[in-house]
Formats: structure tokens, sequence, C-alpha cells
């Protein structure tokens, strides 16, 4: 046997493969925000990023739901603008869906909640933008609500942070977006690469006669149709 030393090599032990998710949360990927002068400094990346995520989403039938933010009058993401429109086309279906918002929060007063308990689901992965804002804000929300929560570093982005005087310089993006995971604690799941994360369908929730011979439960309403 070989003596080890402190001059040995070291082997790199790889990662063990990620454990597969059911349902991705595209979080605000709208045209303000991903294109033209005003986009995002990583949209390109991020936008390349969210279709190979959605295409492994789709293929294993996972469950796929888009959030869009309804801003405010007058701001870029206004309701039916052109900055307002998602930027990546939705295949509408039993597995993919569109909520709209108005908070940073994509569950906050939205059909989010109710359409991952319908569909059983458990774990998920989140991407889009902002970092420090809807896209921490929901998957903040999504740990609370006891969901396994996966954020790939790569597929969310945000802008640079303007300088203040007496407090700080400008702060870059990609520095404030690495500040957001972190300040998501210990609980959520930060993998270098999106395309590390695999998918599968989530098992589907008991119909509302199974659900009704369980003790304690009562039949599930079916979940409020989501907002488009």
């Amino acid at each position: 046997m070989t003596a080890l030393t402190a001059s040995t090599p070291e082997t790199a032990v790889p990662a063990p493969p990620l454990r597969p998710v059911q349902a991705l949360l595209v979080v605000d990927i709208q045209s303000a925000f991903v294109s033209g002068a005003e986009a995002v400094p990583d949209a390109d990346r991020v936008l390349d990023r969210t279709r190979g995520l959605l295409a492994r989403a789709r293929t294993a039938g996972a469950l796929v739901v888009h959030l869009q933010n309804d801003g405010a009058p007058g701001t870029v993401d206004a309701p039916h603008t052109p900055g307002w429109e998602l930027h990546l086309p939705v295949e509408p279906g039993p597995r993919e869906h569109v909520v709209r918002k108005t908070e940073d929060d994509g569950f906050a007063d939205t059909a989010l909640g109710a359409l991952l308990d319908a569909a059983g689901v458990t774990e998920l992965a989140v991407c889009g933008v902002l970092s420090e804002m809807c896209v921490a804000a929901t998957a903040r929300t999504a740990l609370e609500l006891g969901h396994r929560v996966v954020l790939p570093h790569d597929a969310h982005a945000t802008y640079d942070i303007p300088a203040a005087p007496d407090i700080s310089d400008t702060v870059p993006a990609a520095m404030s977006s690495r500040a957001a995971e972190w300040a998501l604690g210990d609980e959520v799941e930060i993998v270098p690469r999106a395309a590390a994360v695999p998918f599968v369908a989530p098992q589907p929730a008991p119909a509302p006669e199974a659900a009704a011979a369980v003790p304690g439960l009562s039949p599930a309403a079916p979940p409020p149709a989501p907002a488009r």
C-alpha cells in the first residue's frame, strides 16, 4: 500500500447527481428585463439557460409556471405594454401555466401555491429575474412552505446596484446576484449550472374521492384558474 504524503496528488471526488425536481418556476422573463437597452447585463445567458431548463422540464412532464409581473401604471412592465409581455413562448396545457402577480413574491395573492399543491409538487427549481427581488422572494416563500428549492447560479440575474454617496461604489450585478443567493440561507440548493438540473413528472395529487377516504381530509377544491 502506498502511503499518502503532503505531495500526493488529490483526486477530485465528483459531486453526486442532483435529485430531480418536479417543477420549474420561470420568474419575470419579460421583454422589459431581458431585451433592448434596459435588459439586465446577463440577459443572453439567462435566456439561454432558461430555454434549456424549459426544454428539459417539458420533456420530463414536469410542471412549468411562468410568473408575469404586473407593474404599476407608467412602469416598463405595466400590463399590456410591450415590456410586460413574456419573452419566451409558453406552451399552454395541463403542465404549463402563466401566473400574474403584483408583488415580488410569486405566491402572494396568486394561484401559484394551489397549482403546486394540486400537481403534487414538493421539489422545484427557480430561474429568472431579478435575483434579489422576485427570484429571491419567491424562492424564500417556497422554502417556508416546505418545498425543496434548487436555484441554478447561471439562470438568474439582476442589474448593477448604483453607487450611493457615503455608502458604497457601484455593486456589479454578478455580486448582487451572488449575495441574493447567500441571503436565502442553508436550505436552498445552489448549483453552478442549470444544465445539471434534472426534472421528473410530479406524482398526481389524490383525486377528490381518494382524499375523502383519508381520515382528516376532505375533498380538495380545484385550484383557482391561473390569471392570464
